[in-house]
């Protein structure tokens, strides 16, 4: 058993899975232009706001996926760029309680977003794990990092992932692995995990995942 597959985790994680399926009607109302701000690295706000009381949640798969990675790669420093509503946090935090502890850097833009993840991750008994930065992750992921990073999620605004790789790539560890969800919003960020020169090895992995492992 793990904490991922008990309570109070399972039932949650099925809860807001649940609520997450409930509103994809609504998102795919959304005006046509707010997919293509995807790519945009000046509009993300405005897409962002459009976007703010929905979970836009990783799949339970993808979530799955994170958890496993964390704990098969033993990871102690996590740091993910766009927290939401804590559903990937949530699968991650339970990773490091059953690697035995650790600390989860994660960063979001919107505030009613922030305060329903740190919401979830006590429902989840994971919040003694996480670390909350409120804000523009450019700024609050450039300063207070540890020397030692295991894994990162991407999963915030699409266009700024290599601009969030660029402030965490002194950190991290050898084989530190780097899950990029939805990352062909991002051309130059595969372009640059996917060339063995920079660095990394770098997979898609399923259907909307780029897996990239740091080289040395």
């Amino acid at each position: 058993m793990t904490t991922l597959t008990t309570s109070p985790l399972a039932p949650l994680l099925a809860r807001l899975f649940d609520e997450a399926d409930a509103a994809q009607p609504q998102l795919d109302r959304l005006p046509p232009d707010t997919m293509s701000l995807m790519r945009s690295k000046t509009d993300y706000a405005t897409l962002y706001g459009r976007l703010k009381d929905y979970a836009l949640a990783v799949s339970p798969e993808t979530g799955a996926l994170l958890y496993m990675l964390a704990r098969s790669c033993r990871a102690r420093t996590i740091v993910e760029f766009g927290t939401s509503f804590g559903i990937s946090t949530l699968h991650l935090a339970a990773a490091l309680r059953d690697n035995g502890g650790g600390r989860l850097i994660t960063t979001e833009f919107e505030h009613a977003k922030m305060v329903r993840a740190e919401a979830n991750l006590e429902a989840g008994d994971l919040a003694d794990l996480v670390e909350f930065r409120e804000g523009d992750a450019l700024q609050t992921l450039s300063k207070d990092l540890p020397d030692r990073i295991d894994l990162v999620l991407l999963d915030g605004a699409k266009a700024l992932y290599a601009e969030i790789l660029d402030r965490l790539e002194s950190r991290l560890a050898p084989g530190a692995l780097i899950v990029a969800d939805n990352a062909d919003h991002c051309p130059d960020y595969l372009a640059r995990v996917r060339d063995p020169a920079n660095g990394y090895l770098s997979v898609p992995f399923a259907a909307d995942v780029e897996l990239s492992m740091r080289l040395g």
